[in-house]
């Protein structure tokens, strides 16, 4: 019998604009552009970020607010509509609940697994990990329910889900980290990636 597949996709980058990004665009803080493409640590960036966001008196109501004017990246809500036709897909990401909901809404409430944020009057006081390295344990989790895993990511918090699953894929990923793993066959537009996946499913 064929084994059945799951994709696992990252978010930021893959289906919606970075967050942060927008943020440091909004706010005029270039330290805050920084990502998961140039900082492979997530700890010592979180501890940064907050580190700004309390020098500069962000508030968590002025991250939502520069997220609700977001859409999902071009084409990607299509994307996401036909490969949900096909296969169960699953969102991994390393952002956070209170910054994910109106995002999903506009991709059509998907399923994702993600962290949350610790707030105290606005403020963001710190951050909890679901758990430690998240995406490459979901996918581990996964292939003990003896599904097929597919996945796709852009940044280095990604390459251990993309090691971990079956199959990987980089998508919309900078030129520094196709050169550090080329391994991933990597593609840049929406039809390329279906067309990848529909080749493992």
């Amino acid at each position: 019998m064929k084994q059945q597949t799951i994709v696992t996709l990252d978010l930021e980058g893959v289906l919606v604009p970075e967050i942060w990004i927008a943020v440091a665009e909004k706010t005029k803080i270039p330290e805050l552009r920084r990502t998961t493409r140039d900082e492979p640590d997530y700890d010592k960036l979180m501890r940064g970020r907050l580190e700004i966001l309390d020098r500069h008196g962000l508030k968590l109501s002025d991250i939502q607010e520069v997220i609700g004017t977001l859409s999902p990246l071009p084409g990607g809500k299509d994307f996401l509509d036909e490969l949900r036709s096909l296969t169960q897909v699953i969102i991994l990401s390393d952002t956070f609940e209170e910054f994910a909901q109106p995002l999903m809404r506009q991709l059509g409430w998907p399923t994702i697994l993600c962290h949350k944020l610790e707030v105290k009057d606005d403020r963001i006081v710190n951050y909890r990990l679901r758990q430690d390295n998240q995406k490459q344990k979901a996918v581990a989790a996964l292939k003990l329910l003896n599904y097929k895993v597919i996945a796709a990511g852009d940044s280095f918090n990604d390459t251990t889900m993309l090691g971990e699953a079956h199959v990987g894929f980089l998508f919309h990923a900078p030129d520094n980290i196709k050169q550090a793993f080329r391994q991933f066959p990597a593609v840049d537009e929406y039809a390329d990636l279906m067309s990848l996946i529909r080749t493992q499913l």
